[in-house]
């Protein structure tokens, strides 16, 4: 019997003829249809239900679980190193007729140990990893297993990944480009502390949705910066770490995570999956093996964590030092930093992904100073996830930072931010190479503090928060914990992680709970019987009403709850007395002190400048050009992959046989030069050219066009840069050699030198407007730049009298 049949829908005529006449509106089918529809769609959610538990028994029995969409290999095992962590690389191999270079630059996703298992940074087909095996990189992953080795520490697993890098790097020998690492989320932090400590086994370096400075945030938003401070400190983590008998269960940071937005976790997500239950099945279940993936992290290694990063905010200010006495400091890392972070992302911020880069530094000139490149891209909408699991995200933001990457790594040093835009959007489509163009915009701190909004009375909160939270787990390691660690044993912690509640909603709704046992008959029936409602269905659009105002009401009570929140953490650490109790008197500046203001750093900073203005008049013609090529271009306001055409044209001109390294350090050292002194840079091109007859000058002006030219006409202010670069250039040519009736007319004394024109005599003042509308007055050299000329004809005149000499002999 069909125990979902209704006799009012029947098909017959007479049935249709009564139906009419008993329910004229329609009312009564609309009901009747609605409740069938959602007796089917709940028998189909809880047998969803059922298979998302009886996946997660699955997913948690695996020795070695991930959530990667593609095949791999494991390469080095962490547990065979020195000091063993639970980390492993593995080789992504290739789907289908994907085919890999391995003269190409690797690329490598370290994915992120947050409470949940690895594989979300190659979870499909459009992913980090999808997008570079795409592009024909060989391509690698660092992912970890579900519990840690005993002992195991952060310093530990940061060697790993270093030598994890070596590896990869002695895999291509026939290639000198390090390589591209992504970290995603807390892997960010970790590999930038790698990059700290080994910056030459990095390439360019992109972490995506990764906190850097932990106290930063703006307010209304990013609640999660308070929660050290509401529960009094670090000391909660140690007690949850000794009840797991030094263990901590990661599902306590996913049920984190969870909290911040209520509305989705507790309706939106599994009502989502109830309305659309035809459609969503898969990928609702594709998602949940990796959220409900949990892992373990050591007691000590979540400690140094939270104490060190969340709570001390000691990373982006250089205060870790590891056990054997280096410090960990940023602004060590020599590789391109890409941060890529979005507004819409409530775990971390724009704030906290950028706010490092305004601690370390005093301006963007710091920066330039400390030879760093610096570039960030802020999505507008995209969650936290979204970041690095969206496929839109992928094919438009990942797909642009992966086919630029050897440009960013030449890119000269600085701040900048990126922008992309849709190559059909634009006038100049015909010289894009691919559906989207990725632009690079100069930046300065203050353009940057409209993201990072830098509160330094909120410093002097979360500093009195690291002092409390010191003080508490003194008092918590002093008279709790020695008790906690006598009861606590192997068997109690495995049992309290068995019933967490997260852990517990899963293996309820499994194949293990007797009730479940229908489950899979009723819904094997109503997919063969199904008859869903049409959404223009009275009643499904009341259901829809209806869970729209469940979300509002959620969302007004997460609103309510972190404002409350946030108010009473700024009340309580804002009062100056707390502050003066813990020792503060008012002033954070012990703990937000830059490492740029170091005397130790100035002295740095001088040297490097000395040593480079000894290089202003060495290189010859090949720096000549590139200081051309960098003073050219740098007339845009910005610069993009079609830069990068004319760079890799010149490049290929310049130095056809070298690496991509060491044409980075030409480029970058002519920046340099530039940037130090642009008037001595440019009055000594005709130095560095020195020696070229005009067939070479020649050439060297005709590859300087056919550079330019790569993308395209170039703006009007660089025009004008070539012009001035075309009369310095003219400077260097050597003198007409004298014929022999000029040289029996000329009287038997010392000749005058003149200048050829009057423009090697006279100092010509051109106007050049920056990028922000400003004018400033730039110099053409003439006495510096006529006296390489003059130097260039002493010889000729030299030789003329030396033949006089000889004729007089004769």
């Amino acid at each position: 019997m069909n125990f979902l049949a209704n006799p009012l829908l029947s098909p017959t005529l007479g049935n249709s003829a009564l139906t009419s006449m008993m329910d004229p509106f329609g009312f009564g089918r609309a009901a009747l249809s609605y409740w069938r529809d959602s007796v089917e769609r709940n028998v189909l959610y809880w047998d969803v239900m059922r298979e998302r538990g009886n996946q997660y028994l699955a997913h948690m029995e695996q020795t070695k679980p991930n959530v990667l969409g593609f095949d791999t290999e494991v390469l080095m095992d962490g547990r065979t190193l020195p000091n063993p962590t639970n980390y492993e690389l593995l080789r992504v191999l290739p789907k289908g007729d994907t085919v890999t270079d391995p003269s190409k630059r690797p690329f490598v996703v370290v994915d992120p140990r947050a409470g949940h298992g690895p594989g979300i940074g190659g979870f499909k087909p459009d992913s980090e990893l999808g997008v570079a095996l795409k592009a024909g990189h060989p391509c690698y992953f660092i992912g970890f297993l579900p519990f840690p080795e005993p002992g195991q520490t952060v310093e530990d697993v940061v060697e790993a990944e270093i030598a994890f890098l070596r590896h990869v790097i002695e895999l291509h020998p026939e290639t000198t480009e390090k390589p591209m690492v992504v970290g995603n989320c807390q892997a960010g932090w970790q590999i930038m502390m790698a990059a700290a400590l080994e910056p030459d086994v990095f390439g360019p370096i992109l972490i995506a949705g990764a906190p850097l400075s932990y106290w930063a945030g703006e307010h209304g938003k990013a609640p999660m910066r308070y929660t050290g401070g509401m529960v009094g400190g670090s000391w909660i983590t140690a007690l949850t770490s000794d009840m797991g008998n030094g263990l901590f269960d990661g599902a306590w940071l996913v049920q984190n995570f969870e909290r911040l937005n209520p509305a989705n976790t507790y309706w939106k997500k599994q009502y989502h999956l109830y309305a659309n239950i035809d459609t969503e099945t898969s990928r609702y279940l594709e998602f949940e093996r990796w959220w409900g993936g949990h892992v373990v992290l050591g007691g000590e290694e979540i400690q140094y964590i939270v104490d060190n990063l969340f709570v001390g905010n000691r990373l982006s200010t250089a205060q870790l030092v590891t056990r054997d006495g280096r410090r960990i400091d940023l602004r060590n890392v020599r590789s391109p930093v890409v941060v890529f972070c979005s507004r819409g992302d409530d775990i971390t911020p724009p704030p906290q992904a950028l706010g490092w880069i305004r601690d370390l530094y005093e301006g963007e000139e710091d920066i330039i100073a400390n030879d760093q490149t610096i570039i960030y891209c802020l999505h507008d909408t995209t969650g936290h996830l979204g970041i690095f699991v969206s496929g839109s995200v992928s094919r438009k933001e990942h797909s642009e930072f992966t086919a630029n990457m050897d440009y960013i790594d030449v890119m000269p040093p600085g701040l900048y931010e990126t922008t992309i835009s849709h190559a059909s959007e634009r006038a100049d489509a015909e010289l894009i190479e691919r559906d989207y163009l990725l632009e690079f915009n100069p930046r300065n701190f203050e353009e940057l503090d409209r993201d990072v909004m830098h509160k330094p009375e909120d410093d002097r909160r979360f500093a009195t928060v690291a002092r409390i939270s010191e003080i508490n787990l003194g008092l918590y390691r002093i008279y709790m914990q020695p008790w906690l660690q006598a009861v606590m044993t192997p068997e109690a912690a495995r049992w309290i992680r068995r019933m967490h509640p997260i852990r517990l909603g899963y293996k309820l709704l499994s194949d293990r709970n007797p009730l479940s046992v229908p489950l899979p008959v009723m819904a094997d029936y109503v997919r063969k019987h199904r008859e869903p409602v049409g959404q223009d269905n009275v009643f499904k659009a009341f259901e829809t009403m209806a869970s729209d105002q469940i979300v509002a009401s959620l969302n007004a009570w997460r609103d309510f709850r972190d404002s409350s929140t946030e108010r009473l953490f700024m009340d309580i650490y804002g009062q100056p007395l707390l502050q003066a109790a813990v020792g503060l008197y008012g002033d954070a500046h012990v703990h937000r002190r830059r490492p740029g203001a170091e005397p130790e750093h100035r002295r740095f900073i001088q040297h490097q400048q000395d040593e480079l203005r000894k290089q202003i008049t060495q290189g010859g013609p090949h720096a000549a050009v590139m200081r051309a090529v960098i003073y050219v271009l740098g007339g845009a306001p910005a610069t993009d992959e079609r830069n990068f055409k004319r760079l890799r044209a010149s490049r290929a001109k310049l130095e056809p046989s070298s690496s991509l390294s060491e044409f980075k350090r030409l480029v970058r050292e002519q920046f340099f030069i530039l940037k130090l002194d642009r008037e001595q840079a440019l009055s000594t091109l005709p130095v560095l050219l020195e020696g070229e007859d005009n067939a070479a000058i020649d050439g060297h002006l005709e590859h300087l066009e056919h550079v330019f030219s790569a993308s395209g006409e170039l703006t009007a202010h660089a025009a004008e840069r070539f012009e001035q670069v075309k009369a310095l250039f003219g400077q260097a040519r050597p003198a007409l050699p004298a014929t022999a009736d000029s040289l029996e007319a000329e009287p038997d004394t010392k000749p005058q030198v003149k200048p050829e024109n009057k423009s090697e005599a006279k100092a010509e003042v051109v106007t050049d407007t920056d990028t922000e509308g400003a004018t400033t007055q730039e110099a053409k050299p003439s006495a510096a730049s006529s006296a390489p000329a003059a130097a260039a004809k002493k010889p000729a005149t030299r030789s003329a009298n030396a033949r006089r000499g000889t004729s007089r002999k004769r």
